[in-house]
């Protein structure tokens, strides 16, 4: 339940091992190749090294095939997976066994041409609907639609708005001229569609003539033959079309027998890319490799048993100070603290050498979550929830972490439901009475037993609240208390920590007295650890300042605390101000539901009723309540707790490992 400590590993293999020994790093999983452009470049070497070279980009141009080449099978073919169902697991041997690899890539490329030639088609049968259509309303003509005329008379096409009456328009002609002719050959409801035939010497007066009317030209040049007859090519043009395309596409559905062979190809190209991008930060001669790296200290006798197969040359040596902040960070944790992976990733890992904030925070989080959701019910269905997940899905890394923070959420708001008696907020009582009410008899159950009630004990709940945050701001006190202790900075940790706890201490004497609890402890006592620590903190706050600055340090610092931790404490009343919503809520979708019944009494229309209400509500409010606490718990740790200690900017700790979309390597 640490940070753990990370080594640096320097390493020199024959070329020849190289392949070998990346193979075997991948399946360790814990080492992080480096860049190693500083161990060269100042180094009697820079001259007899050069960077690695590796196929990176024709392995990730393969991985985008296989994975392209699933979508569309994916499409073509749809599948239902099982619900929830887990990875198939594989040996890491068998993970990296390239056996089929590369002739997967093939049908995967073969794939992603049938269905680039299926589209080619889709638009050359757009293309030809749209012939079809253009041609529709010239169908009755017979003559060629390539003809323009004789030598002596033009012919033209086209159309007229409908709302132009035909006889205005031939009328109109005629008055310029008697050597052309208007034949109307088809209409719709938008246009007249014509054919214009005259003379050529008078068409140019003719289109003036025309055109005043809103005729336009047809666009039906280069067609060879009679309307009829293009589109009479044109169909049979889209039954080719439509047998290509059917053959492609059960081509590619009969490719539906390589899904897994697919996958599998897929996870193992993208370890390729793992390689091969590890393989681009080495530096080599002729017939030497060399190699750096970051590996859990761990870790390191099970990689030196590794290198001892290989022809090859290694030291690993402790981080510098001066090197922490390139360290990677990876935690370790329990099944418990765990869980809590995923809040620290969603705000920052810790900067290396410092302290892992999970088993601090573990215990604050899951019982602030649990008091906030405070129900039996809801709590045992995300236990459920949680044990099926972890059973059926088998999760790894970040899923694995929210299951076990949803368990562990789950049984602390089940805990925290019994203390308040909450189960579905208060759906026992409310179904008792009506019940009795039925039956004519007086309820006398007064609900599930309960230690204290969040709408009847508020204040109770509300000074709970408060002192759980004043131990969880606390624990970040002592936390960063003891960092600067074990770093050298002794004065800070007295006077900023130190002096806050003996004003702390006075504080909580004179609340103690006034509320006689501790009537026998003199005012004095009280009043002199207030006194101390006013004292402590206005000299910690001033002591490098010079002059006037010491006053105004003091002033502010003053200010600062009082205001800061008034503040921080009173944040902690979310947790009851949540704990009260939701129950308040949940009895509000009780009272509904049950009214039909109060009203009508208990039938079938009434249950059924209070059923579905019920459900639905209850629904809504758990998905309510799961989100708000989350949020806010996670509010209290990353802005209250945290800010007392945490420094975080850690670099994730990412090893060549064997991780796959689609199959899972065997640990």
């Amino acid at each position: 339940m640490a940070i753990l400590q990370m080594k640096r590993l320097t390493l020199a293999v024959i070329r020849s091992q190289k392949e070998a020994l990346l193979k075997e790093l991948i399946r360790h999983g814990c080492l992080e190749v480096a860049e190693i452009d500083g161990l060269v470049k100042d180094s009697e070497i820079a001259s007899l090294v050069k960077s690695e070279d590796s196929d990176l980009m024709k392995y990730k141009q393969a991985y985008s095939s296989l994975q392209h080449g699933i979508d569309l099978l994916n499409r073509y073919v749809p599948k239902k997976s099982p619900l929830l169902s887990s990875q198939p697991e594989i040996s890491s041997e068998e993970f990296l066994d390239e056996t089929g690899m590369w002739g997967a890539v093939q049908f995967a490329r073969q794939i992603e041409e049938n269905d680039a030639r299926i589209k080619r088609i889709s638009a050359e049968e757009s293309r030809q609907r749209s012939v079809i259509e253009s041609l529709k309303p010239w169908a009755d003509l017979t003559m060629p639609l390539n003809t323009d005329g004789t030598d002596y008379a033009a012919v033209l096409l086209g159309m007229i708005p409908a709302r132009i009456s035909l006889e205005e328009v031939a009328a109109a002609i005629e008055q310029v001229t008697d050597e052309a002719q208007l034949y109307s050959v088809s209409d719709d409801k938008s246009q007249h569609y014509v054919m214009l035939i005259a003379l050529r010497e008078k068409v140019s007066a003719v289109q003036e003539v025309l055109r005043d009317f809103g005729f336009t030209p047809a666009t039906v040049t280069g067609m060879d033959g009679s309307a009829r007859e293009c589109i009479g090519k044109a169909e049979v043009a889209l039954k080719e079309l439509a047998s290509e395309k059917q053959r492609l596409t059960k081509a590619i559905e009969a490719e539906d027998v390589r899904r897994d062979e697919m996958k599998l190809a897929a996870d193992r190209m993208g370890a390729r890319i793992s390689m091969a991008e590890a393989e681009e930060k080495l530096f080599g001669t002729e017939s030497v490799v060399l190699l750096e790296g970051w590996m859990p200290a761990e870790r390191e006798e099970e990689l030196s048993r590794v290198f001892e197969d290989y022809t090859c040359a290694y030291e690993t040596r402790d981080p510098k100070e001066e090197e922490y902040p390139d360290v990677p960070v990876k935690l370790k944790n329990n099944r418990v603290t765990d869980g809590l992976n995923m809040v620290t990733n969603m705000y920052s890992l810790p900067a290396y050498g410092t302290v892992d904030p999970n088993p601090l925070m573990a215990p604050f989080f899951i019982v602030f979550f649990g008091l906030m959701f405070a129900d039996i019910g809801y709590g045992i269905l995300m236990i459920i929830a949680a044990l099926f997940a972890l059973a059926k899905i088998k999760p790894q890394e970040g899923s694995l972490s929210f299951c076990r923070l949803l368990l562990w959420g789950g049984i602390a708001t089940t805990i925290a439901g019994f203390m308040t008696g909450s189960l579905f907020s208060d759906a026992p009582k409310q179904i008792y009475d009506v019940i009795c009410a039925s039956k004519g008899v007086e309820p006398t159950w007064q609900g599930l037993p309960r230690l204290f009630s969040p709408t009847e004990d508020s204040i109770l709940v509300l000074v709970g609240s408060l002192i759980l945050g004043w131990l969880h701001l606390n624990t970040g006190m002592v936390v960063s208390f003891v960092q600067k202790w074990k770093h050298g900075n002794k004065a800070d940790a007295i006077w900023e920590e130190g002096s806050l706890w003996v004003l702390l201490v006075g504080a909580v004497i004179f609340a103690l007295k006034k509320l006689n609890v501790l009537p026998w402890i003199p005012d004095a006592v009280a009043m002199a650890a207030l006194i101390i620590g006013v004292v402590m903190l206005l000299f910690g706050a001033g002591r490098n300042a010079k002059g006037f600055g010491k006053v105004t340090a003091a002033f502010g610092c003053i200010y600062n605390t009082a205001t800061g931790w008034f503040g921080d404490i009173l944040s902690y009343s979310r947790i009851m101000a949540l704990m009260l919503a939701g129950g308040v809520v949940g009895q509000v979708f009780n009272t509904v539901a049950i009214m039909p019944a109060k009203n009508g009494g208990i039938n079938a229309v009434t249950v059924i009723a209070f059923v579905v209400i019920f459900l639905l509500g209850h629904a809504m409010n758990f998905g309510l309540n799961l989100l708000g606490c989350y949020v806010h718990d996670l509010r209290l740790q990353c802005l209250e707790f945290f800010g007392k200690f945490y420094q975080d900017g850690g670099k994730p700790f990412k090893p060549l490992k064997l991780s796959g979309k689609y199959v899972r390597a065997k640990n």
